[in-house]
């Protein structure tokens, strides 16, 4: 039997033992469900290995695919029925333009960097998601994941920077194509579940314990798990028990690590640099799309701080880029203003944190939009041609790789696809592209099925 089948088995019984007798565990309020799933999320410690490696991801995922055109494509010259209704404005390095939407960005253009020439072959919403987190296409169900995302292949390969928190965050939880698949729960992410974006206090449900419930008495409870865990042990005949054992040591761990709790601690941050990410508290009379702004803003700083207490993965879910009907005014008010200060933000609180060198910051969507404006003044599904934006990690600022034809309707030179730009976020996590695992059929599937790293960025 194989390592692999092996570290599958043990998860299997994992499962298997919190759907049966433990079952009375969960509902003694100590944990709570999340937090009970840690253990499987932390299974991954035992593939970290001699694997130091220091360098990290933030995946700001703009589901629904923002307009290429509109953003970091403008077509000028082309007809108004394509160029639709905004104008370009140059940026920092010469020779490069944006919309003129996006004036913080452009300013910055040193830091980030393009690729224009983008394409795949589905303009469904779960469908796109599940090639981009993936590399493969779809199985039947778009909403699950047939092959393991990149999340999760950066969990099972390198495991832990810091173990004392998850390797792999989802803010604020699990969209189509982010999930584990055949890798097993242990590799699926820890989900925050609560919403940074949300109004009060941020707190992540699976560090809250129950009312009236001290840390004496969570050790006392802690202590009779362990009693249950030796009696379960004498009936467990293969020792899975035993293997197991540590994994829920680090769940403890996690539980009740002040490192922890201060990472995910969102309210510790100063108003002053939530501000300037773009964030308006409740009493701001001139708050208004506040909950939009908010959204972005909030996560996007829990992002950064997760990354620099060690978490190697974050995916932001900043939905929901999917402007049929009135896109133009929807992005003039609300997406493209909001986008331009919280990544800009970004990209500078990496920058003075020393971060942005170790922490590379991809963000991009499913497709693009399609090059002629509708008759609802917006854009409608793209996956032909699309764009997405780089920074940190070693890449290179200033650059723009690829580009679109006159309309930005199909790429013109230097095509890429979403495997090239996985396979560059793996090259920078220092991540084995050419592994092959197990599914569920006993079939050997390699991380990625195609693409190589785009070395002109770095």
């Amino acid at each position: 039997m194989t390592e692999l089948n092996k570290r599958q088995l043990g998860c299997s019984d994992f499962q298997q033992t919190l759907r049966g007798d433990r079952r009375w565990f969960l509902k003694a309020g100590a944990l709570g469900a999340a937090g009970l799933s840690l253990p499987q999320l932390l299974q991954q410690e035992a593939l970290a290995g001699s694997d130091k490696r220091l360098n990290s991801v933030i995946l700001l995922w703009m589901r629904g695919g923002p307009s290429h055109i509109d953003m970091w494509d403008p077509k000028p010259e082309a007809p108004v029925e394509y160029r639709g209704e905004f104008g370009t404005i140059p940026t920092n390095v010469p020779g490069i333009n944006l919309t003129d939407m996006l004036p913080k960005t452009a300013q910055i253009m040193d830091k980030w960097s393009i690729v224009r020439s983008l394409h795949h072959h589905d303009a469904g919403h779960s469908t796109g998601d599940q090639i981009c987190f993936t590399g493969y296409n779809s199985g039947p169900n778009a909403d699950e994941n047939v092959q393991p995302s990149c999340g999760s292949i950066v969990a099972e390969q390198l495991g832990h920077l810091n173990p004392t928190l998850p390797t792999y965050v989802m803010i604020p939880k699990m969209v189509p194509g982010t999930s584990s698949a055949y890798l097993g729960v242990s590799y699926k992410p820890f989900e925050t579940l609560a919403d940074p974006a949300k109004e009060g206090p941020f707190s992540v449900p699976n560090f809250a314990l129950a009312d009236g419930l001290t840390a004496d008495r969570l050790d006392n409870r802690r202590e009779l798990l362990t009693g249950f865990d030796r009696l379960q042990r004498k009936l467990d005949a293969r020792g899975q028990m035993v293997a197991m054992d540590r994994f829920q040591q680090q769940a403890w761990g996690i539980l009740s690590s002040p490192a922890a709790r201060a990472a995910f601690d969102l309210d510790a941050e100063p108003m002053e640099l939530r501000q300037r990410y773009g964030f308006m508290p409740a009493f701001d009379p001139g708050a208004s799309n506040r909950c939009g702004a908010s959204n972005w803003a909030q996560r996007m700083i829990l992002a950064r701080r997760l990354v620099e207490a060690g978490v190697r993965l974050v995916t932001v879910d900043l939905r929901w880029w999917d402007t049929h009907v009135q896109g133009f005014d929807s992005l003039r008010r609300g997406f493209l203003p909001r986008w331009d200060q919280a990544y800009t933000a970004l990209i500078q609180d990496l920058e003075e944190r020393g971060l942005l060198d170790s922490t590379m910051v991809l963000a991009w969507g499913e497709f693009g939009r399609t090059p002629r404006v509708n008759n609802d003044a917006g854009r409608d599904h793209y996956p032909n041609v699309f764009s997405a934006a780089f920074a940190g990690g070693g890449v290179k600022g200033g650059r723009v790789v690829g580009s679109s034809d006159s309309k930005g309707a199909f790429p013109k030179d230097n095509p890429k696809t979403p495997q090239d730009v996985l396979a560059t976020v793996y090259r920078h996590l220092g991540i084995d592209i050419h592994k092959s695992y197990l599914n569920n059929a006993g079939r050997p599937i390699p991380v990625l099925p195609s693409g190589s790293p785009i070395l002109e960025l770095s």
